[in-house]
């Protein structure tokens, strides 16, 4: 059952441990002193982040992308990309997998997240469409936000996909992204949900608690609170769609929520998993012990993302009644 407590490793493993050391004496320090009000600080942060993401990422072998970029029915622009996975066939399907790549609202693109999202494909057997929505700081609140809600709008009407066929993916702010539009009154719902390392309060007052007890080894609140300004500062932090309320808002569909126990997310996973089933909701929330914001995109730095990735294509699969592919990571 989903609301069950999963079993996980006891522990990180010696690779996950000593990445999460290297990271506190590294990145964590560089996102210190890099000024993402400054253009200069901005692009470097964008640079450092893609270059982790391909260097630890699962390998590109066999995967296969269509670009994205049209108009929706009502006139709306649409821009992403269409990824398969090794051995995952373009002909016509009636699953899709939606994702939504995490950001700060303002460093990655479905580029830097293809090597997450085609090895999600392979696993599943399933096209991923990663949308692209426009980051800030030229973009700002609620523009991420439109985009989205623009993604499924076209995947679901123009593309004519099920939403009882489809399942919506999304990390740290994309994760964010995906329950905000989860609860607008007028979207439809789909099968399920996957959350990884997701946001749910742009103010980090939740992480910054966490912080106290356990230092992140990758950000500090303030710095992850400084970049997400860049979207969201005009905005009064009391603003619904900045401090997701999910336990009196709609029941989600049912939710895979996995975080790093090493990350100060951890603590908005738990209260999102706590929300969620307050608003009877059913939710299946992993903390891996020891891991850091996002692992399951680092398989070449922490052994865990495979088993984590596997467990995601899994629920994807049973909550499609799709063929689960089991390969390796």
């Amino acid at each position: 059952m989903l609301n069950e407590e999963p079993v996980l490793p006891l522990r990180g493993s010696l690779r996950s441990r000593g990445a999460s050391t290297i990271s506190s004496l590294t990145l964590r320090k560089i996102s210190a002193v890099l000024p993402a009000d400054q253009p200069w600080g901005l692009w470097l942060s964008r640079q450092i982040v893609a270059r982790i993401m391909d260097v630890f990422g699962p390998s590109l072998a066999g995967t296969r992308v269509d670009p994205i970029d049209t108009t929706t029915f009502e006139g709306r622009r649409i821009v992403g990309e269409m990824v398969y996975g090794a051995g995952v066939h373009r002909r016509p399907t009636d699953t899709v997998v939606y994702f939504v790549h995490g950001s700060g609202y303002a460093l990655c693109s479905p580029r830097t997240h293809r090597r997450l999202t085609a090895w999600l494909s392979r696993l599943t057997g399933m096209p991923v469409f990663c949308v692209d929505y426009r980051l800030a700081p030229r973009h700002r609140f609620p523009t991420a936000a439109e985009d989205v809600r623009t993604g499924w709008d076209w995947l679901i009407r123009d593309r004519g996909f099920a939403p009882d066929r489809t399942v919506i993916a999304g990390d740290s702010a994309g994760g964010h992204l995906a329950v905000d539009l989860m609860l607008q009154p007028d979207t439809t719902h789909p099968a399920a949900l996957v959350l990884l390392s997701p946001v749910l309060d742009l103010t980090f007052t939740l992480a910054r608690t966490r912080e106290r007890l356990q230092r992140d080894p990758a950000i500090r609140s303030r710095d992850a609170l400084r970049l997400v300004d860049l979207y969201c500062a005009d905005v009064d932090s009391a603003h619904p769609r900045l401090r997701l309320d999910v336990a009196s808002g709609r029941t989600l569909p049912p939710t895979l929520i996995q975080a790093g126990g090493a990350e100060m997310l951890a603590a908005d996973a738990i209260a999102l998993a706590d929300g969620l089933r307050a608003a009877g909701g059913a939710c299946r929330l992993e903390v891996w012990p020891d891991q850091v914001h996002v692992f399951q995109a680092l398989p070449r730095l922490t052994p865990e993302a495979t088993s984590a990735v596997r467990r995601i294509a899994e629920f994807i699969s049973h909550a499609l009644q799709h063929e689960y592919i089991d390969q390796a990571g």
